[in-house]
C-alpha cells in the first residue's frame, strides 16, 4: 500500500500500541449526554460544517423517550466515499455525561480518542491504554466565554446549553474543522432574532478551540480537509421531505395528533403550506388540524376526502392501531386519503424512540375483513419526497386509503440526498365532474 494517503484513505491496520496513522475524511464522531441539556444545537452545527467543507455526512440522533436528563448520543459519521452507515466503534468519542462514560469507553476501538470532562470522579484512563484520553475544563472555558450575569435569572440554565459549542471548538482543533464552516453553522442555528445568542455560542466555540490549539496534541490522527462533493446535494430530515411531497404533491387537508416520531412532519408541513398557499389577501387554499386523538384524525382525513379534497394524515405505530375500523371504512367506502406511518419500535410505553420496520403486514392488511392496501415504501430522504406525492396521487385515482411507510431512522435523522426533482406532470385526481357535468347530471352522487 502506498505511504500517500488520499482523501478517501486509511491507514494500513495497527496493533493496538501502535500510533495509527493519519485518516483522512474518514470520521465517526459520537457525543455521549442528556437529554435536555441543548446538545442538539451544537451537534447540528457540526454536521452542518462537514456539510460546508464539502465532505459527504449524515448525523443520528439516539434519545429516549423526550425524558429530560436521561442519557442520549448523537451519531456524526464524515466520508470521503459517501458512506453514511453509523458505526459502533467510533473514531472519537465525546464524553458529557459521566453516568454512560465507562460502557461509552469499553465501546472504543483501539486508537480511538475519548475528549471527557475533567470533573468526572471516574478515572477513564484506566480503562484503557489503546485509547488517547483528553481532560478538558468546559464549564471554566464556558464562564470565560459567557460570564456570569446576576441580573439573569436564567444564566445556569443557558450556560449548561451553551457549554456544549465549547466541544464543537475543541473537535474544530482535533479535527481541523474550518473555523468559517463552524461559524456559517452557528449562525444558521440561530438565525434573525437570535443573533445574540449566536455570538454567545460562537464565543464558546472559540474559548474550546483556542484551549485545544494550547494544550491537546497536534498530531492527532483523525483529521478532515476540504473537498467539492456536496455542492450539488442536500442535508435533510425524512420528514421534511416527505412535508415536501405533502406541499407539492397538492395536499389541501392535513390532519395528525402528535406522536413521535411524525410529529415533526405534520409541522413542517404546515409551515410550508403557510408559507407557499396563502394568497396577498390572507386567504389559504388548505386546512391543518391538530386533532384530538389519532381516531379524530382519520375521521376529518376521511371526510376531507369524501368531500374530494387531497387529505393526508401522519401518525406511528399506535396510532395506526386507532386507525383500524376508519381505515376499513375508507376502504369498503372507496374513500382517497393518505396515511404516513413514521415507524417506531414498541407501543407508547416501550420504545417510541428507536426505529423500527415492524408495521407494513399490519398497513397492508388494516381493517375488518378483506383488506389490501396499496403501502409505498420509501428508501430514502427523495423517495420520501417523491413517494408521499405519488401517494396523493395513488389515492384519488383508485379512490382507497394509500400509506407510506417510513421509519424513526430515517425521518427524524439529516441525510445527504441529491435535489429533489420539481414535478413534471399535473396531479393525479381521477374521475371528477366539472362544472358542466354537475349541471347537466342535477346533483352529485357519490355512489350511484
Amino acid at each position: 500500500m502506498s505511504s500517500t494517503l488520499s482523501v478517501a484513505e486509511t491507514a494500513p491496520a495497527r496493533a493496538p500500541a501502535a500510533k495509527i496513522g493519519p485518516v483522512i475524511n474518514d470520521l465517526a464522531i459520537r457525543v455521549g449526554t442528556v437529554n435536555g441539556s441543548g446538545s442538539q444545537s451544537a451537534n447540528l452545527v457540526l454536521l452542518r460544517s462537514l456539510y460546508a467543507m464539502g465532505i459527504p455526512c449524515s448525523g443520528k440522533n439516539i434519545f429516549p423517550s423526550n425524558i429530560e436528563g436521561l442519557p442520549t448520543w448523537f451519531h456524526i459519521r464524515a466520508n470521503a466515499k459517501g458512506y453514511g452507515a453509523h458505526r459502533a466503534d467510533p473514531d472519537i468519542l465525546v464524553c458529557m455525561n459521566e453516568v454512560t462514560a465507562q460502557d461509552d469507553v469499553a465501546e472504543l476501538k483501539p486508537g480511538a480518542i475519548c475528549l471527557y470532562r475533567e470533573d468526572f470522579s471516574v478515572d477513564l484512563p484506566s480503562l484503557r491504554d489503546d485509547v488517547t484520553f483528553l481532560a478538558a475544563p468546559f464549564y471554566k472555558l464556558v464562564e470565560q466565554a459567557y460570564p456570569p450575569d446576576k441580573t439573569d435569572k436564567g444564566y445556569r440554565d443557558k450556560l449548561r446549553k451553551v457549554v456544549n459549542m465549547v466541544y464543537v471548538g475543541m473537535l474544530a482543533s482535533i479535527c481541523n474543522i474550518e473555523l468559517g464552516a463552524v461559524e456559517q453553522g452557528v449562525r444558521r442555528e440561530f438565525p434573525g432574532r437570535k443573533a445574540k445568542a449566536a455570538e454567545i455560542n460562537i464565543a464558546a466555540v472559540h474559548a474550546g478551540y483556542e484551549w485545544a490549539q494550547a494544550n491537546l496534541p497536534t498530531n492527532l490522527p483523525y483529521q478532515v480537509r476540504r473537498m467539492e462533493s456536496t455542492q450539488d446535494k442536500i442535508l435533510i430530515e425524512g420528514n421534511k421531505a416527505a412535508a415536501l411531497g405533502v406541499l407539492f404533491g397538492g395536499a389541501s387537508v392535513v390532519t395528525w395528533y402528535p406522536i413521535t416520531p411524525s410529529s415533526s412532519l405534520a409541522e413542517y408541513a404546515e409551515a410550508f403550506l403557510k408559507k407557499h398557499r396563502v394568497d396577498e389577501e390572507g386567504r389559504r387554499s388548505f386546512a391543518v388540524i391538530q386533532a384530538e386523538d389519532e381516531l379524530a384524525a382519520i375521521g376529518m382525513a376521511i371526510g376531507a376526502g369524501w368531500a374530494g379534497a387531497r387529505a393526508l394524515t401522519a401518525t406511528s405505530g399506535p396510532g395506526i392501531s386507532l386507525m383500524t375500523e376508519f381505515v376499513g371504512m375508507g376502504y369498503f367506502a372507496e374513500i382517497p386519503v393518505v396515511i404516513i406511518d413514521v415507524q417506531r419500535m414498541g407501543p407508547s410505553t416501550g420504545l417510541p424512540t428507536r426505529t423500527s420496520q415492524g408495521d407494513v403486514l399490519k398497513m397492508h392488511l388494516l381493517g375488518h375483513g378483506d383488506c389490501r392496501h396499496i403501502v409505498l415504501l420509501p428508501g430514502s430522504v427523495e423517495e420520501c419526497y417523491e413517494l408521499v406525492v405519488e401517494a396523493l396521487d395513488l389515492a384519488q385515482k383508485f379512490q382507497t386509503p394509500v400509506f407510506v411507510a417510513t421509519d424513526l431512522d430515517l425521518g427524524m435523522n439529516l441525510w445527504l440526498s441529491e435535489p429533489f426533482r420539481y414535478p413534471d406532470k399535473p396531479l393525479e385526481r381521477g374521475k371528477i365532474l366539472n362544472q358542466a357535468d354537475l349541471e347537466r347530471l342535477g346533483e352529485f352522487s357519490r355512489y350511484k
